[in-house]
């Protein structure tokens, strides 16, 4: 377990993770609880049974059950995962889940600069770059409001767009 006394954002709490990292994979759950961990054993059958290298949890291919999004925040989504996979030439419906299963070797062959939301979609591109194998699956969904902790925000979305941009025409 890695512990930090200050919350430098999302993706320095995974990129300090991942040098602890010494497993086949690198799992990664958001911390507020709102993917169901029993959905462990879905992301992990494509990576061990059909040689996935990435394997994302999908709010949208219908888990077990899934709290309904704010408008915004799934629109602001789908479209965010529509232009990742413009530069992808992925097929995902969910680019932005905190729900990952990663090949550790595959996850510590890119190099990761973004401290907070920004990772999600630096890390999608960085691994479709390098042609790694990706998977979706299903799985449940237990949205938070603002007033339960929810900390995603307009800003975020055009973070997002930049980073995307960023590392599709930019990164290697």
């Amino acid at each position: 377990m890695v512990y930090s006394e200050v919350n430098y954002g999302k993706g320095s709490a995974i990129k300090q993770g991942l040098e602890k990292a010494s497993g086949d994979f690198t799992l990664i759950q958001d911390s507020d609880l709102e993917y169901n961990p029993n959905d462990y054993k879905k992301l992990f059958e494509p990576a061990l049974n059909l040689k996935a290298d990435v394997v994302y949890g999908s709010r949208f291919l219908g888990g077990n059950y899934v709290r309904l999004h704010f408008f915004w925040h799934f629109l602001a989504n789908k479209i965010l995962t529509i232009i990742s996979n413009i530069f992808t030439n992925l097929n995902m419906t969910d680019m932005e889940t905190g729900y990952k299963l990663i090949n550790t070797e595959a996850f510590k062959n890119i190099n990761i600069q973004e401290k907070a939301f920004g990772i999600e979609p630096e890390v999608t591109i960085k691994l479709a770059k390098k042609k790694y194998i990706f998977y979706e699956v299903p799985i449940s969904y237990e949205g938070r409001s603002y007033e339960e902790g929810k900390k995603i925000r307009l800003r975020d979305a055009f973070v997002a767009i930049f980073c995307i941009f960023k590392y599709a025409f930019f990164s290697k």
